[in-house]
């Protein structure tokens, strides 16, 4: 019997008689810039094969959740300047000769892009594809669910004033008409969750229904961007509490307290409080004036690495600091270092570059990276740290806990999933 189907609805939003709407634009020399002001309204919003997210804001492009804008035509050709996206998806469903294929929504037409190649025949009508959908779409998300039923489906959703279905067996379609979401010009599905964009802000909203959470509404610069600076009404905390942009570095000392850093700011949780406090990075460690690497914990110290140095304990720059990775860990041409730990009162530095982890004993002189073994299930690592319970290895918003660096190294399959902004930092959202 089949317990478990998956499903995928696509979020479609409708804007009457126009394609796209602009709010703040931030240009230098005609690029924009995603970080300046409050934020850019972003006029499409996708995810590609490889789980990257891709931001459409006028004839440019912006790739993940950092980074300067490209132009849009350079991954997709066509995307010239007769064509500007009104909403975008990536079909995930592997029942459709579909799958993977990124499409893209212009006015009454729709392009269909397989490994960054437009398709034949494309572009198409909207209705010669999606029979049912109106044109003028404003916003697409797809929307995969896995349900206790024995059926599959895909949905299409608009957001505007109406939600439409659209079952990709049978191509019917059914519409809901939305009250209490607000006008959406685009809509993003990540980490299970979906997001309504409106302006520079975003909402929390039910895929099922499109009913918007309460009391949900964010700035998406705060939330989705790596950007030094933030709105003057923003919570600090809550922001790195619950930000969806995953951990350069994380780690824990002697007395159990968590530092993670996250572009050019750091959470610190107390860990006999529970208290939790969000700083600038340079506000604290002054020496270190962009995003750090990898953190471990050694002798009372925390150790920020970088591509070329290391510093100490924060706010006291020890002596003799930095330092070259080479000089302090051995490393002779590491051009990055994707996470660091330590595990309790041991010796033993564990640096995870790729897919590959070495060991550097801390008492050695000369220090040099020794036993290197391959990651096993896990094939990259944002950040990981070392307790008296075990391994935490990070990636993107989830963490898996290993008991222990052996077990890690020998999984042949992912323990369970463990959410970082929920049961590290007790996120309720």
């Amino acid at each position: 019997m089949k317990l478990l189907s998956q499903t995928l609805c696509l979020c479609l939003i409708l804007a009457p008689m126009q394609s796209y709407h602009h709010l703040d634009h931030h240009h230098t020399d005609g690029v924009p810039d995603r970080c300046e002001g409050k934020g850019l309204e972003m006029d499409a919003v996708a995810v590609n094969e490889e789980g990257v997210p891709y931001f459409f804001h006028d004839h440019h492009l912006f790739k993940g959740f950092h980074g300067k804008a490209e132009m849009s035509n350079e991954t997709f050709p066509e995307l010239d300047d007769h064509v500007h996206v009104d909403a975008a998806f990536r079909m995930h469903y592997e029942d459709s000769d579909d799958h993977d294929h990124m499409f893209f929504f212009f006015k009454d037409k729709v392009l269909s892009y397989y490994q960054h190649k437009l398709e034949d025949g494309y572009p198409k009508p909207i209705s010669e594809v999606f029979p049912g959908i109106p044109d003028h779409v404003d916003a697409a998300v797809e929307c995969p669910k896995y349900m206790l039923m024995c059926f599959d489906m895909m949905q299409f959703k608009t957001f505007h004033s109406d939600m439409y279905h659209y079952d990709v067996k049978t191509k019917a379609v059914t519409s809901k008409n939305l009250q209490n979401l607000p006008s959406c010009t685009s809509a993003f599905r990540f980490m299970e969750h979906y997001y309504c964009f409106h302006g520079h802000q975003f909402t929390k909203f039910d895929p099922k229904t499109g009913d918007m959470h309460i009391n949900y509404t964010k700035n998406a610069q705060d939330y989705f961007m790596r950007c030094s600076t933030f709105d003057s009404n923003s919570d600090h905390v809550e922001r790195e509490q619950c930000s969806r942009v995953h951990l350069d570095a994380i780690t824990s000392d002697n007395a159990g307290d968590i530092y993670a850093f996250r572009g050019h700011h750091y959470l610190h949780k107390d860990d006999a409080t529970d208290a939790l406090k969000a700083e600038s990075i340079e506000s604290a460690f002054k020496e270190l004036h962009s995003e750090v690497d990898a953190v471990f914990s050694y002798e009372g110290h925390l150790h920020m690495i970088k591509v070329s140095y290391r510093i100490g304990e924060p706010h006291t720059h020890l002596d003799g600091y930095p330092k070259t990775v080479k000089e302090e860990l051995g490393f002779e041409h590491a051009d990055h270092i994707d996470a660091a730990f330590v595990c309790n009162d041991q010796h033993i530095a564990h640096i995870i570059i790729d897919d590959k982890i070495y060991d550097v004993d801390m008492k050695a002189s000369p220090r040099v990276p020794t036993n290197e073994r391959p990651m096993g299930v896990l094939k990259h690592v944002d950040a990981a740290m070392c307790g008296s319970t075990g391994v935490k290895a990070i990636v993107g918003n989830h963490f898996y806990h290993f008991d222990s660096v052996m077990l890690m190294v020998a999984a042949k399959a992912l323990p369970e999933q463990h959410r970082v902004s929920q049961e590290l930092f007790g996120c309720d959202h």
